[in-house]
């Protein structure tokens, strides 16, 4: 029997509207806490560092888990994969909201990011098996819109909700139960998928490596320059577990018959310089912007709803260049100019970031924060797209897994230095504007372990020093991350541009596997 036919446009709307429902739960959920974290950190008596183990908590349980979602994708019922992600999701959600303590939150935010990894690895394994590479641009704007409106609607809420007396911030994470529910509904009754059903031994101890010795060095980067110093005895037991594990990792790859991570990947020129790409750009963007929020409330005294609005510039920007660009690309079939030109205008947004402070307008801040936005949009989504046009389609789900798994840990190791880094600079910042101020040094001050201020209860002259001294080290964080996004661009360059494919994962897989697989990928899509 003859490949499955390609989808029609209403069909495709159709199946996408459950995935981008899944895809919304898991960019809000990430969004909903940026501006309510100062004020839960508050609430727990927590520190500077617990804020940044907050966000690198779900980060780095996401990060070590994308790859094997990925590779799950490739042998088992996409659909049902995806359903599993969001009741982990509904778990961690549930559990984060009933949390009295950092520790409780930390762990449910662990939960989530497991879910979170399927949701990440999957969704785009998705588009790539029912959307042909040339026809992915059209349907970048759905993609583009729904992550827009869950980046702004996530800090706006956040704020809302934070402000709100007889809410809180616990609803916070209790507010995408419903729309992670709902998603699993319209994943049931859209989605419809061939089902290949392969007879394999799971990889279980090369998955265990590669989870260990990913976390043995994140949890390093996370508490080096906090909880110990960098040249130490945590530090040398840290990273030679991470390197022995994941050495042993790459053994145990290279010799089973289904590995999590099949490492002949990394011959296609294509998926290494992406996957390069990608870490860099984890790296710069979400080590940067992760505490935008924080530096919106305590440098530049703002509530956590205007924290909200005050992001909308970058969200506007991403959207309206990568919806364009989408739509460029898939008229065109060309693509690569718009990675360069979208790593050029990213470099060039941190780099203006990186010159902020306490005084800073709103006006430039709106600017340089739409410019990052536009290089984000036209770079991000479209480094997935080469990627995936350019591997065999039995391996869409490792490439895809491969490049959020690098994005992942370079956001993970992105937001854990640079906020080490951050509570540094703060320390040193308010120690130097006390000493200058006359003021004795006590419980006033911010940054390395103690905990996040409360502007509210500050007398005025510690209130500036404190708004000055989160000004420069945002900046400086902005300032370490344009190198990170021009290695990026260099990366990109060296990229070779290949004709976009017109058929879909599905139909190449059916091609791929002979006609007796596509026959059983008939009867499979039939009976789904």
């Amino acid at each position: 029997m003859a490949p499955p036919a390609p989808m029609t446009h209403r069909q495709i709307l159709q199946a996408m509207s459950g995935l981008m429902a899944g895809m919304f739960v898991a960019i809000l959920a990430g969004t909903v806490v940026s501006n309510a974290l100062p004020t839960i950190i508050t609430d727990l008596g927590a520190t500077q560092s617990s804020y940044t183990w907050v966000v690198t908590a779900e980060l780095l349980a996401m990060t070590a888990t994308v790859p094997l979602w990925g590779k799950l994708s490739d042998l088992f019922d996409k659909k049902l994969l995806l359903q599993l992600s969001l009741g982990l999701f509904v778990v961690g959600s549930l559990l984060a909201g009933f949390s009295h303590g950092v520790g409780l939150l930390i762990f449910s935010r662990v939960v989530q990011g497991i879910g979170a990894g399927g949701l990440t690895a999957l969704a785009q394994v998705v588009m790539a098996a029912i959307i042909p590479p040339r026809r992915l641009g059209k349907y970048a704007g759905i993609f583009g819109a729904v992550f827009a409106v869950g980046t702004v609607a996530g800090p706006l809420v956040g704020g809302v909700l934070v402000d709100t007396s007889w809410l809180g911030w616990r609803w916070c994470f209790f507010i995408g139960v419903p729309f992670a529910l709902l998603a699993i509904v319209l994943l049931q009754r859209t989605l419809s998928l061939p089902v290949t059903r392969r007879e394999v031994k799971i990889d279980f101890l090369g998955a265990f490596l590669i989870v260990a010795g990913v976390s043995a060095l994140l949890i390093w980067v996370s508490l080096a320059g906090n909880q110990f110093d960098w040249a130490s005895w945590q530090t040398a037991a840290l990273t030679g577990a991470g390197v022995l594990l994941l050495a042993a990792a790459v053994l145990v790859e290279a010799r089973t018959a289904e590995p999590v991570i099949p490492l002949d990947i990394f011959r296609n020129r294509t998926v290494t310089l992406t996957t390069v790409a990608s870490l860099l750009v984890g790296v710069a963007l979400f080590g940067g912007t992760v505490f935008l929020s924080q530096y919106f409330q305590v440098s530049l005294g703002k509530s956590p709803t205007m924290a909200g609005l005050m992001s909308l510039p970058m969200i506007l920007g991403l959207l309206v260049s990568s919806t364009v660009a989408g739509q460029l690309i898939s008229r065109t079939g060309v693509w690569k100019r718009y990675l360069v030109a979208g790593a050029v205008t990213m470099t060039v947004g941190l780099g203006l970031l990186s010159t902020i402070g306490a005084d800073t307008s709103f006006t430039l801040l709106s600017l340089y924060m739409a410019v990052l936005g536009v290089g984000v949009g036209m770079l991000m989504q479209n480094l997935v797209l080469a990627a995936q046009n350019d591997v065999p389609a039995s391996e869409l789900g490792a490439a895809t897994s491969v490049l959020s798994f690098f994005r992942s840990m370079g956001g993970t190791i992105g937001t854990s230095v640079l906020g080490a880094i951050l509570a540094n600079r703060v320390a040193g910042e308010m120690a130097k504007g006390m000493d200058a101020a006359g003021i004795p040094a006590g419980g006033s001050s911010g940054g390395g372990e103690s905990g996040v201020p409360d502007m509210s209860t500050l007398p005025e002259p510690v209130r500036a020093i404190v708004e000055h001294a989160y000004g420069v080290a945002t900046a400086d964080l902005f300032l370490i991350a344009t190198p990170c996004a021009l290695l990026a661009l260099i990366t990109v360059v060296f990229l070779k541009e290949k004709p976009l494919k017109t058929t879909s994962g599905m139909e190449r897989l059916a091609e791929e596997s002979g006609p007796a697989a596509a026959a059983d990928t008939d009867q499979a899509t039939l009976r789904g």
